[in-house]
Parts: C-alpha cells; structure tokens; sequence
C-alpha cells in the first residue's frame, strides 16, 4: 500500500510498497481519508525532532473509515467513519489511573514515537477510534484533534462565562483556543504580528489586542515563543493566571519575583485526556457551537504531500491532506 515516509530531513516520499496492516484483537484498521499537518509533524520533517527510524511514516491528525476489526472488537463498527485520537495512553499507569492520561510515561505518541497514520491504511487501538456522524464536514475533522487540544486548555484554566483572555497568537492551535473561548462566552483578545492570521482571528469573532489593552486575569500562550510571552506580560493584572500551550525549550522569560509580586499561576496544558476530551469536543461539533474548519487554508491531494509539508510553514491556517482516491 502506499503511504508518505520521511527518508531523511526534508525529504518526502510517496512509497508503495508498504505491508498491509494486520489488526491485533483490540485493534482497528482505518482507511485514510484526511489528515492534518501541525507543528510537531513539521519539527520531525525538518529534522528538529527524532524519530526511530527511517523511512519512517508522517502524521498523527487523521481521520477515516474502519475497514476491518481485530477479533475483539465488534465488527458493526466496520464502515463507520472514526477521527484518531493519536495519543495511545497505556490507561494502568498512576498518572493514566488518576485521570491524566496525558502525562502518561508509556504514551504511543503517534507520528512522533510510534508510527505515523498518512497511509492507505493504518492500525489503532479501538478505544482511541472515536466513531463520528456522516454529517459532518471532512473540513471539521481535518483539525478536529488540535481543537481538542484547545478545548482541554481552555477546560483545565478555569475561565468563565464574560472574562477576557489575552490569547498569544493566531496560528492554527491560537485560532481553535479562540473558537473554543467563544463558544463558552469569553472574549478573546488576540495578540499576532501576522497580519492575515490576525484578520482571521478577527473574522472569527475575536478582538485584536491594542497598545493599551491590559488588566487581563487570563492569558493563553499558543506561539511556543518566549519573547511573545515576555512582551505579553506587562498586560498581566496581579493574580493572573497563564496557561502555556506552545513549546519552547527556551526558560521562561520571567522571574521568582515577578511571580511572586504578581500573584500569577502558570499552568501548563498538553494535549488531554482520555477518553473524556475527545468526547466532550465532538459533541461541541455536532451541537453546531464550533467549527474547527476555521483554522484551514490549503487542502492537498496524498500524492502532494511532499510540497504539503514543505509549503506548511508559510501558510497564514492550518495545512491538510486528502487520502488517497479522494482527490
């Protein structure tokens, strides 16, 4: 089967002579049909971030249609459509038994430390499939698993109904945290030096952030930039708490001091937890409250994903992949 491999940094191949996959009892098998490009994808395509092997199979945002079941999993899901939940948590852990799933130390992180999912066909645990209605638009499903990793950071910081909230940027991941603040009745005040990301954070319904725009309790960092952090934090209100989405090896831009004066909570939010999250958004979806689309530019066809991946970057949206046959 055909399937898109990374042979070394920045090298993309479309190959078709992978093995089929072959479902364990608990297991699935999905046929491709739409899969997004984010950031972590493009740090193992440029070669910031290791992988085990190579070739090695790209992606983790995918949905699809199940094809066939392993012996221990009901075979009426075969036909149905699923989107992935790419975080396979080993669920027996302390951290998996105490709700955090994503803190898990044995966590499948798929693309990443477990193969990816851009193929005709691919295999997945059958409690990390979610089945989703027909109705629903492709688009939505192409970036629906980073807007359940908005959605759980706006969840886990506490915001209410009528706050404001500084958001940090107005990429993909700052466009869906924006979304999901409206959905729940908050104002997002978006900060973002692109002026075609801010003008769709703004179409969305968001405000764009001015010189004087302070006195914020909340603030949602979603760049993985420290000095967008470090510049945010004289809007900061004493007792404001920041929740850190983006990632960044760089230390944080402020001190004990500044903490301790300010009163600030820092909170950081990866990914969510299973399998909660991923049903709580899919019901935002089908309720007709969000529309992850939003966060979409380009659409390429499989057989493009080389140019997909090598484009990403200097798109103002979010970068998705048809699978194959679906044009």
């Amino acid at each position: 089967m055909k399937a898109v491999v990374l042979t070394a940094p920045h090298r993309l191949t479309v190959a078709d002579d992978l093995p089929e996959p072959v479902p364990g009892p608990g297991e699935v098998v999905v046929a491709l049909e739409g899969l997004g490009v984010c950031g972590s994808d493009l740090s193992v395509h440029e070669g910031h971030r290791a992988v085990p092997a190579v070739p090695w199979v790209m992606g983790h945002e995918a949905f699809g249609r199940v094809v066939s079941t392993g012996s221990a999993v009901p075979a009426q899901i075969v036909g149905r459509r699923v989107v992935v939940e790419p975080n396979f948590a080993c669920l027996e852990c302390a951290d998996c038994r105490r709700g955090l799933t994503s803190a898990c130390p044995y966590r499948a992180i798929v693309g990443m430390n477990a193969p990816g999912l851009l193929a005709e066909r691919f295999t997945v645990p059958a409690p990390f499939a979610h089945v989703v209605p027909e109705e629903l638009d492709v688009r939505d499903l192409a970036a629906f698993e980073p807007y359940v990793v908005a959605r759980t950071a706006v969840k886990r910081s506490g915001i209410s109904k009528g706050e404001r909230a500084l958001v940090l940027g107005a990429g993909a991941q700052g466009l869906l945290l924006s979304q999901s603040l409206l959905a729940l009745g908050a104002e997002p005040v978006v900060v973002e030096l692109h002026p075609e990301r801010l003008a769709r954070a703004v179409a969305l319904g968001a405000t764009a952030a001015g010189d004087g725009d302070g006195g914020f309790l909340r603030l949602y960092e979603t760049t993985g930039a420290a000095p967008a952090l470090a510049a945010a934090l004289p809007r900061l209100a004493p007792g404001a708490t920041l929740t850190l989405v983006g990632l960044d090896t760089a230390p944080l831009p402020l001190t004990m001091d500044q903490v301790v004066r300010g009163l600030l909570t820092i909170q950081g939010s990866l990914i969510y937890d299973h399998p909660h999250d991923f049903r709580s958004a899919l019901d935002d979806i089908t309720s007709d409250r969000v529309h992850p689309s939003v966060a979409l530019t380009t659409r390429y066809a499989f057989e493009d994903a080389p140019r997909a991946f090598a484009e990403a970057r200097g798109q103002a949206g979010k970068t998705w992949i048809a699978g194959p046959g679906t044009g």
